[in-house]
């Protein structure tokens, strides 16, 4: 007998997989079959491990590339939450480490097979040189704080100078000016002084010693045309220019330089700009200050230097962010150029064989990975489904293997099935908020809007995959951990809060917008909010989605006033939800910020045990009292697996090897 669910589901399915065929249907014709397809959900952004930071883009990374250690699951057997918990082991680029005793000092022994799809060897150098380029500040990173407990890490990263320092200046000529890493020509050498120039002043050097306070060199009368910017200049004795060099002999003969740092636009008097060398960058020197060394006749051994001990430091260099990336391809190519198809060259268990935007990334087995003969598939196809609808059909149909998400509205009905994977996840589901927006600048605005919303309403009508409504950041279940939980659902209070801020009833609240990227579940949650606003407070709020990319774009520029998140812990451990919020860290994206908290973050760097966790429950105090952030619910795995896949299992990370998989024959 046919079962209800699908019964009544049959008229959106029976048209659904005919639109899936058709659609598809011209896509898989082209292509030979993959022994292995899945549904990746949104079109992702980048493949540049330094520049990813969702979860799409993660499960193509995690095939592509590989790290020092790999995150692999530790048995066969699910524990009583029905997962099999992910660890990081030596099954990566490292075939063997030691941590020394006090704990700071990190030594990876690369494996010998282990190469670049190119046939180069991966060498302790490419970690070196691609760590270097993820701290670089003009990459970018928003992932950069996860080597922020390498020694001298955040010193280069922010352009943290001392006079007397190692410094490292890049100037010349860049191939364009859009490049921004490799860099133009680097000279290293002591840091004499730091000054500012300005039309009106000339040169004021920090450090009066060094020279005169300013050296003449005023502009022309206030002309328009230049700059009324200060503009940075240094004073730099110059002793080499071999950015390769470990150790820099200031022991020889220096040519002292001047450096000035100017935008193309910034208009420059002849006077100084003959006297003064143009400069990108002025940043401590990398390979003296940051503490990695390479050793080995082979380079073969890298050695990590942390400022404190970090007891999940072999998390982060399982996690896609720390994989390296080969150096000739991003010289010869170009930031934006090295990930197309024709240029990548990476060092995990796949290739990019074909990226088609908006259909499929195709993935082949890499006969060059030092594990290969332990990796099954042949051919991946990562499917760039929008609609968990269509997606739901294509796998109904038989052409999807694997689910990521699901449509909420037959959740119920896909819950019991036996190819329904599920368990819950270190994962939180949350709004944010830009408190530089008014009125969210007010906290108690914040709180109502917290006070206000029925999450239990969430997870039981519009999620309904077992979820827990949620009044705290950080996930419950980490071992010794107790968080802090914001409000309650109270109406009467949330409407008390907002009357307070001066908008009784919700009168005279602006229109505000709720961002969220394209997705059936997250346009009914949103809508499920906007409506609670509406009944419980009296105020609107307009809902727009986005395609993944733009969505990004948006929230890293904070270009929104409430925009939906979600974030799943790089590691087992409430710093990797808690740090994210410290000011102007890269995945902040609420303008908030708390000097108390950041100092209780930096202070959990150094203290141990119940002390450290003590500390980063205060900050999460913080943070649930102030209320940049509104916490929804926390995630559980959805996943539907076809029957023929062998070796995917849950996780609390929703990390699934893709090299690990197997599959028996259609």
């Amino acid at each position: 007998m046919t079962p209800r669910w699908l019964r009544n589901f049959f008229p959106y399915l029976a048209i659904g997989i005919l639109l899936a065929g058709l659609g598809y249907a011209i896509s898989f014709g082209r292509l030979e079959p993959a022994d292995f397809t899945y549904n990746n959900g949104a079109e992702i952004k980048t493949v540049d491990p330094a520049l990813a930071t969702g979860s799409p883009e993660g499960r193509i990374i995690n095939a592509l590339f590989e790290g020092l250690l790999r995150n692999m699951p530790t048995g066969t057997e699910p524990d009583e939450t029905n997962s099999i918990p992910l660890r990081p082991v030596t099954m990566g680029m490292a075939d063997t480490f030691e941590i020394s005793e006090d704990g700071k000092t990190y030594t990876f022994h690369i494996r010998e097979t282990a190469t670049w799809s190119n046939g180069d060897s991966v060498t302790a150098e490419d970690f070196r040189w691609s760590w270097q380029r993820m701290l670089h500040p003009e990459t970018g990173s928003e992932y950069v704080y996860q080597l922020y407990s390498i020694e001298g890490a955040v010193q280069y990263n922010t352009g943290v100078l001392e006079p007397g320092g190692i410094v490292e200046v890049e100037h010349g000529q860049r191939r364009t000016k859009t490049e921004l890493f490799p860099r133009a020509s680097i000279s290293r050498g002591e840091l004499i002084a730091h000054g500012i120039w300005s039309a009106a002043d000339g040169v004021v050097w920090a450090d009066a010693s060094a020279s005169e306070s300013t050296d003449g060199d005023h502009g022309h009368g206030g002309s328009e045309e230049e700059s009324e910017t200060p503009i940075e200049v240094y004073k730099v004795a110059v002793y080499a220019s071999d950015h390769q060099l470990d150790t820099l002999d200031l022991s020889g003969d220096s040519d002292e330089m001047l450096f000035i740092k100017h935008a193309d636009d910034q208009q420059i008097p002849e006077s100084v700009s003959s006297k003064y060398t143009r400069c990108f960058h002025v940043l401590p020197d990398f390979h003296a200050t940051v503490g990695l060394k390479v050793s080995g006749n082979d380079q073969r051994t890298l050695s990590v230097t942390l400022v404190e001990p970090t007891p999940y430091f072999s998390d982060l260099v399982a996690f896609y962010p720390l994989y390296p990336v080969h150096r000739e391809a991003v010289e010869s190519h170009g930031a934006m150029g090295w990930t197309k198809q024709e240029n990548i060259v990476t060092n995990g268990p796949f290739l990019l064989n074909d990226r088609r935007i908006r259909d499929r990334i195709r993935l082949v087995k890499n006969p060059g990975y030092w594990n290969a003969d332990s990796v099954s598939l042949e051919i991946i196809d990562a499917l760039s489904v929008e609609s968990d609808t269509t997606a739901l059909n294509m796998y109904m149909n038989g052409q999807v293997d694997w689910l990521t998400s699901l449509p909420t509205m037959i959740m119920k009905d896909l819950m019991p099935r036996d190819d329904f994977v599920s368990a819950p996840m270190l994962a939180s589901y949350f709004y944010r908020l830009n408190v530089d927006q008014k009125p969210l600048d007010d906290i108690r605005v914040r709180r109502a809007l917290n006070m206000s919303l029925d999450k239990a309403k969430i997870t039981e009508r519009v999620s309904k995959a077992g979820e827990i409504p949620a009044r705290s950041y950080v996930p419950p279940g980490l071992t010794g951990y107790d968080g802090y939980q914001c409000g309650e659902f109270n109406v009467k209070e949330a409407k008390r809060l907002l009357a307070e801020a001066g908008y009784p009833g919700g009168e005279g609240f602006p229109s505000m917008r709720i961002l969220y990227n394209t997705n059936d579940n997250h346009q009914a949650i949103a809508q499920v909010i906007q409506q609670d606003w509406k009944n419980n407070l009296g105020i609107e709020v307009r809902l727009e989605n986005m395609e993944w990319r733009t969505f990004l774009s948006n929230v890293s520029e904070t270009q929104f006033d409430i925009a939906r998140a979600g974030w799943i812990g790089d590691y087992p451990d409430p710093n990797t939800f808690l740090d994210m919020f410290v000011t102007d860290g890269p995945n902040n994206q609420t303008n908030w910020s708390s000097q108390r908290y950041d100092e209780l973050i930096e202070s959990a760097k150094t203290l141990r045990g119940n002390e450290r966790l003590k500390a980063l429950s205060e900050a999460e105090k913080i943070l649930m009292e102030e209320q940049p952030i509104i916490p929804i619910y926390y995630y559980v795995s959805k996943n539907m697996v076809s029957g023929r896949v062998k070796g995917f299992s849950a996780n609390i990370q929703d990390v699934h090897p893709l090299h690990v998989l197997t599959v028996e024959d259609k």
